[in-house]
C-alpha cells in the first residue's frame, strides 16, 4: 500500500484526535472562545468528544497497516457522511451552531471522499493481484 494512504490516514487520526482531545479537556476555553453557550450539562460535549477521540484512534491503526483495517475505513465513511450531512442540513435550514461546523462538516467531506477513494483504490489492487 502507497505511502501516501498511511500520511493520509495518519493526518486524519490526528486530525480528530487533536479535535476530541481539545474539545474534551478545553471544551470551556473553545465555546467562550467561540461565543458558544455552554448547555447545562457537558456530558453532551463529553460524549461526542471522546467520540471523535475515538475516531481518530481508529484511523490511527488504518495508517499503521491501511488493508488490514479497511473495516475501519468503511465504518469511517458512515461517521464522516453523517457528520457532514448534519452540519450541511443544519446550515440549510439556518440552525448551525457557529460557523466553525460548517469547517468541521467540510474537512469531514473531505475525508469521506478520501476514504472512498482508499477503498477503491485498495480493491482494484487486490483484484488486479487475484487476476
Amino acid at each position: 500500500m502507497s505511502g501516501k494512504w498511511r500520511t493520509f490516514f495518519m493526518v486524519a487520526a490526528v486530525y480528530d484526535l487533536v479535535l476530541g482531545a481539545a474539545f474534551f479537556v478545553l471544551y470551556g476555553a473553545l465555546f467562550d472562545m467561540l461565543g458558544i453557550a455552554l448547555p447545562n450539562n457537558i456530558s453532551y460535549i463529553h460524549l461526542t468528544a471522546a467520540f471523535v477521540f475515538v475516531q481518530g484512534l481508529g484511523y490511527w491503526f488504518v495508517y499503521q497497516d491501511p488493508p488490514a483495517n479497511r473495516g475501519i475505513v468503511k465504518l469511517g465513511v458512515a461517521y464522516k457522511f453523517a457528520f457532514a450531512a448534519l452540519g450541511f442540513y443544519y446550515l440549510a435550514i439556518g440552525e448551525l451552531l457557529h460557523p466553525v461546523f460548517l469547517a468541521f462538516s467540510v474537512l469531514d467531506l473531505l475525508f469521506l471522499i478520501g476514504f472512498v477513494m482508499f477503498l477503491r483504490a485498495l480493491a482494484g489492487s487486490e483484484a488486479r493481484a487475484s487476476a
